[in-house]
């Protein structure tokens, strides 16, 4: 049976939704996001919005869900996507939306230049009501702009109503499946894992891997799936990330953090290390002029040297100047 006819038969319309949007640099795209989230067919108690300056939060501080409650606009304590992650959960915990022997509730968390299809939350809220071990999700992303130039809003619409058909690649696909990672722009929990987790805050700035790392601490709790019901479209902005040296330094350090840590297998993460620094070399020659490659490829190999003295650390980017 698909979510669609579990929404039909009304399973998980008893559940309450939380959004988390974290962002930096862009408030063109937040703001649009908002909107997005306005649409949405299922019902959103709350959304935390959490900026590292007001400027981040654009046009959305005037946005009528501000004015009736349901959008609470912050700006964290310090900047860093686990952080500012983390200080939404605090708001929602704070105010009492996340009580832990409150009613069922799940939390989905979307960068902000994601734009989900109208149904994603309602769909989200069927595969929870309906899968009783499962405990988080991802959906499909029909076109993701992070690998190449970015999408334009134009272009995200197109393939959302179908004009365009979606593109191929890792989180595509039409099969429920379970998966060792939800991909971080577009997952959803159960409100009960955060009663023992967080985002890891050793993983800072742009957190790169950090969705990885809380799938791989919350498959403790339950099973985590593809659904592929919950589309999207990822349009890969390229304002507000972090510059090549320092994600070419977490590209190596922090896989080799989570290996440590013991959310992520050593063959994954060799695996990711290896294709970055093969990619970041191999381009360097011919690079994509959205893609500082040879700062990456910099970045890679001052990890590497300090893996080599024992003292790699993903927080060593805070001391690597851009």
């Amino acid at each position: 049976m698909s979510l669609s006819a579990v929404v039909g038969q009304g399973t998980g319309q008893d559940l309450r939704a939380f959004v988390i949007v974290v962002t930096k640099g862009r408030p063109d795209e937040v703001a649009v996001l908002v909107d997005y989230l306005e649409r949405q067919t299922y019902p959103i108690d709350r959304i935390a919005l959490v900026g590292t300056c007001e400027a981040d939060l654009g046009t959305a501080l005037h946005h009528p869900l501000i004015h009736s409650g349901r959008l609470i606009a912050a700006i964290a304590d310090r900047p860093g996507l686990c952080r500012q992650r983390n200080y939404g959960l605090g708001l929602l915990q704070d105010s009492g939306d996340l009580a832990p022997d409150g009613p069922g509730a799940f939390v989905a968390f979307f960068d902000d230049d994601y734009r989900p299809a109208d149904d994603w939350l309602a769909l989200a809220a069927a595969a929870f009501g309906s899968m009783a071990d499962i405990v988080g999700l991802t959906g499909r992303v029909l076109a993701d702009g992070i690998s190449g130039p970015g999408l334009t809003e134009a272009e995200a619409e197109a393939f959302l109503t179908g004009a365009r058909p979606p593109q191929r690649h890792g989180y595509g696909g039409q099969v429920v499946r379970e998966v060792d990672s939800a991909y971080g722009c577009n997952m959803a929990f159960r409100s009960t894992v955060f009663a023992e987790l967080r985002f890891d805050e050793t993983l800072p700035l742009y957190g790169w891997q950090e969705d990885r790392d809380f799938t791989g601490q919350a498959r403790a709790h339950g099973r985590v799936i593809h659904a592929p019901d919950c589309r999207g479209v990822h349009l890969g902005a390229k304002g507000g990330r972090s510059a090549g040296k320092r994600l070419g330094y977490s590209q190596i350090a922090n896989p080799a953090y989570l290996v440590r840590k013991g959310t992520v297998h050593w063959r994954a993460a060799a695996n990711m290390a290896v294709r970055n620094l093969i990619a970041n070399h191999l381009r360097s020659l011919r690079p994509e002029p959205w893609v500082d490659r040879r700062g990456r490829a910099y970045g890679n190999w001052l990890a590497i040297a300090d893996l080599l003295r024992g003292r790699a650390s993903p927080t060593r980017v805070l001391d690597l100047r851009q």
